[in-house]
């Protein structure tokens, strides 16, 4: 799931110093580059005066937490994600996530429609874009064997591309994929766009990315998962 961004400040607010910086935005025209920080006029209508974070404990700013996060994940949720990340106030046990991270704008029209323009990218403190490459996660720990929830931004056709790989080089035609990686890949896509089982029961021992998280904030060792094999030989 997603959210607003004005609630994905809020939430991470709840979780980082005063004026700690939880995204910034960067696109082709000035009004579209801002930073947003932990502040109540960046989560709040009316700023201070309707603080509703301002009668928090303040153990919460120093607990130990994990964060889980799988495919699933996206937009407002990985930015407060990559912000706790960035800032080392969680530990983020799962997988990637989805990999949203632009920003939409609204212009309304005469006739009374509008027009939805993607207008810029979302960036995490430490400066990671999020667009079509998610948010790792410190310990890979995949949330059963049904990976049919396991689609990404990235796997969209015409999906908007990370900038790092705007500035990537043009592959030659030995760099192609060759039929045997695209041939794994096709069994790749067919995994992740199967039926899916039912859902596992929450907080449950099936629920191996709970399981994990308990481990790690007992101090016990966290079992990760080994990337498929499939995902391993396209990576090469």
């Amino acid at each position: 799931p997603g959210g607003l961004l004005n609630g994905a400040v809020g939430v991470s607010a709840a979780f980082l110093p005063q004026d700690a910086l939880v995204v910034y935005t960067e696109g082709r025209t000035p009004d579209s580059k801002m930073n947003l920080t932990v502040s109540p006029e960046n989560y709040v209508r009316g700023g201070a005066a309707n603080d509703y974070m301002r009668d928090i404990p303040e153990d919460l700013k120093t607990v130990p937490m994990v964060v889980l996060i799988n495919a699933g994940s996206a937009s407002a949720s990985e930015i407060v994600a990559g912000a706790l990340q960035d800032h080392k106030r969680a530990t983020l046990i799962g997988v990637r996530t989805f990999g949203k991270g632009s920003v939409q704008t609204i212009m309304p029209m005469n006739n009374g429609a509008a027009i939805k323009l993607t207008t810029a990218r979302y960036f995490t403190p430490n400066g990671r874009s999020i667009q079509a490459k998610g948010i790792e996660p410190d310990y890979l720990v995949e949330d059963g064997t049904d990976q049919s929830y396991n689609v990404h931004e990235a796997d969209l056709t015409r999906h908007l591309s990370n900038p790092k790989d705007e500035k990537a080089s043009v592959p030659t035609m030995a760099e192609v994929i060759s039929p045997a990686k695209e041939a794994a890949k096709v069994k790749l896509d067919e995994k992740k766009y199967a039926e899916p089982t039912a859902p596992i029961e929450p907080a449950s021992k099936e629920d191996l990315q709970f399981v994990q998280a308990m481990n790690f904030l007992k101090g016990q060792p966290v079992i990760v998962s080994k990337p498929a094999k499939v995902e391993a030989a396209l990576a090469k």
